[in-house]
C-alpha cells in the first residue's frame, strides 16, 4: 500500500545500560517505519535528564555528537508520524518539562480521543500548552496532581484519559511505561544480561526493536498496566479495571515489521495466514502471484503458497525514494507510482497476474498500479486485497481519511474493481482477518472495516476539526 493509511508512532525505553541512549538510537532505528516525521531522544544519568528532538529521520537527527550529548542509563525514544498536532518541532517527542514533580520526559503511541476536552478543561484551571499533541496533556494532567509520589501522579492522569495509548515515562532515576485499558497499541517487554548479573530492561512497540540491541522478548505490557522501574526495583500494578481488548488489528495486516511479535503473536505468521485465506475466499487461474511491496509481499507468499501458483516478485520498489506516503502533503504522496514502483515486463508479459497487496483506501494509487501491470504486458490482472473493505476513519492512533475519501464507504465492490481497471477485485473476510490473528476471544478492534468503535466517541467530525488532523 503505497497511499492513504499513514502509520502511527514508535516508542522505545532502556532502564539501566551504560549506553542507554545508544541502545535507544538503535531500537528507534528498527522501528523508522512506524513513523519519518522527527524523533527524539531523553536521557538520564540518575541526576539529570537531557533530551533531543529533531525533524526527519533517526539516523540523520542522531550524530555521534548528539549521542555522546545524551549520557546515563536510562533512556527513552520516540520516533512520530503526526495523527494529532501540526508538523511542527514542537510536537515531536518526548516531552520534557520540569513542574513539582522534578524532570519528566514522557513519549507515547497512539490518539487520546477525550484530548481535546482535557486540554480545554485545563487550560480554564490556567495550563499554558506549547504544543498542540496529546501528549502534553498528560503532563500537565501530572503535574497538577496533588498526589505526592510520580506513580501516583501518573495513575491519576491515565484514569482520565480515554482512547489509545502506550507511553514511556522518564525522571532522573526511575522510568514508568503504561499502556491504555483495551491495549490499542503494542507495547512489548524484554531484558538484557549485564555482567555483574546486573539486569537491563527494555520497552519497545515490536520486538523487531529489540533483536537489534540484543534484548530478550519476555511478552507485553499488558492493557490497563504500569510498570515502575526505579532504586527499590521492578514494579508491576494494574492501574485501571480490565476492560474488553481492542488490540489494532492494522499492526498485523500492514504497520508492523513481518520479523516482530506484537499482541504476543509473530506477524509474518499472520501476514502469511491472510494470504492462504485470500486464496481459498478468491481464488482465480492465473499464471503468476505478484506482490505489491512491501506490504504485499508475506501475503503473497501465502496465497501462492496456497494456490500452487508461482510467486514472483515482478515489481521492483526503489527503496531509496523513501516511504512518501507517510509524508503529509499530498502533493508528494501522488509524486507518482513510477518512481517507486517498476514492473519487471518479462516476468508479467502475456501472464494473467494475481496482484496482492493489504488495502484499498482511496483507490487512486491501486489504479496506477493496476495499469502499470497492464502497460507491462499483464493479459489479465486479479487484484487480491488481505483484509475487508476500510469503510470508517480510525482515532485511535491510525491517520486515515475521512470516510468520504474511503472509496470502499462510499461503492460497491464491483464499483470499486471497475474503478482500480481490474480484472476481478476480491477481498478477504472479516471472518478471514480474525481466523488470520488467531481472534479466538475477541481481542481485536475491527472499527476501520466495520464501524463499531470500542470506545464511545462523541461528535467524531467536530473532534476532528478541533485537532486540526489532516484528513
Amino acid at each position: 500500500m503505497l497511499d492513504g493509511f499513514h502509520e502511527e508512532c514508535g516508542v522505545v525505553a532502556i532502564y539501566g545500560h551504560p549506553e542507554a541512549a545508544n541502545l535507544a538510537y538503535l531500537a528507534l532505528y528498527a522501528l523508522q517505519h512506524r513513523g519519518q516525521e522527527s524523533a527524539g531522544i531523553a536521557a538520564s544519568d540518575g541526576a539529570h535528564l537531557e533530551c533531543f528532538r529533531g525533524m526527519g529521520h533517526v539516523a540523520d537527527i542522531f550524530t555521534p555528537r548528539v549521542i555522546a550529548s545524551l549520557p546515563g542509563r536510562f533512556a527513552i525514544g520516540h520516533t512520530r508520524y503526526s495523527t494529532a498536532g501540526d508538523t511542527v518541532l514542537l510536537n515531536a517527542q518526548p516531552f520534557a518539562v520540569n513542574c513539582n514533580k522534578g524532570q519528566i520526559a514522557v513519549a507515547h503511541n497512539g490518539n487520546i480521543t477525550n484530548a481535546v476536552e482535557l486540554r480545554a478543561k485545563l487550560e480554564r484551571e490556567g495550563s499554558i500548552f506549547q504544543a498542540t499533541s496529546d501528549t502534553e496533556v498528560i503532563l500537565h494532567l501530572m503535574a497538577r496532581s496533588r498526589e505526592r509520589t510520580l506513580a501516583a501522579a501518573l495513575r491519576e492522569a491515565l484514569l482520565e484519559l480515554e482512547g489509545a495509548f502506550s507511553l514511556v515515562l522518564l525522571t532522573e532515576n526511575r522510568m514508568i511505561v503504561a499502556r491504555d485499558p483495551q491495549g490499542f497499541r503494542p507495547l512489548a517487554m524484554g531484558q538484557m544480561e549485564l555482567s555483574g548479573g546486573r539486569v537491563c530492561y527494555a520497552f519497545a512497540s515490536e520486538t523487531c526493536a529489540f533483536d537489534l540491541i540484543g534484548a530478550t522478548y519476555m511478552g507485553e505490557v499488558e492493557p490497563g498496566e504500569m510498570i515502575s522501574i526505579g532504586p527499590e526495583g521492578f514494579t508491576r500494578e494494574r492501574y485501571a479495571p480490565e476492560a474488553p481488548r481492542a488490540q489494532c488489528v492494522f499492526e498485523h495486516v500492514y504497520f508492523s515489521r513481518p520479523d516482530s511479535i506484537v499482541f504476543g503473536r509473530a506477524v509474518q505468521e499472520s501476514r502469511e495466514l491472510l494470504g492462504r485465506l485470500l486464496a481459498r475466499e478468491h481464488p482465480v487461474e492465473a499464471d503468476v502471484v505478484v506482490p505489491v511491496p512491501d506490504s504485499g509481499v508475506t501475503a503473497a507468499i501465502g496465497y501462492a503458497a496456497e494456490s500452487h501458483i508461482p510467486y514472483r516478485q515482478a515489481l521492483i520498489r526503489n527503496h531509496y525514494v523513501g516511504r512518501t506516503f507517510i509524508e503529509p502533503s499530498q502533493a508528494i504522496r501522488d509524486f507518482g507510482v513510477k518512481l517507486k514502483l517498476n514492473p519487471v515486463r518479462h516476468l508479467l508479459e502475456g501472464r494473467r497476474v494475481v496482484l496482492v497487496d493489504d488495502s484499498i483506501v482511496r483507490g487512486t494509487t491501486s489504479r496506477k498500479i493496476v495499469r502499470m501491470v497492464r502497460s507491462a504486458g499483464a493479459r489479465e490482472v486479479h487484484l487480491r486485497i488481505s483484509c475487508p473493505p476500510t469503510v470508517s476513519p480510525c482515532f485511535y492512533g491510525v491517520d486515515t481519511p475521512t470516510k468520504r475519501e474511503l472509496i470502499g464507504a462510499n461503492n460497491t465492490v464491483e464499483e470499486i474493481r471497475r474503478f482500480v481497471e481490474a480484472d476481478t477485485l476480491g477481498y478477504l473476510s472479516l471472518g478471514g482477518l480474525r481466523e488470520a490473528v488467531a481472534d479466538h476471544d475477541c481481542n481485536y478492534c475491527y472499527a476501520c472495516y466495520t464501524g463499531d468503535y470500542p470506545t464511545d466517541l462523541v461528535n467524531l467530525e467536530e473532534l476532528m476539526a478541533k485537532r486540526g488532523e489532516r484528513h
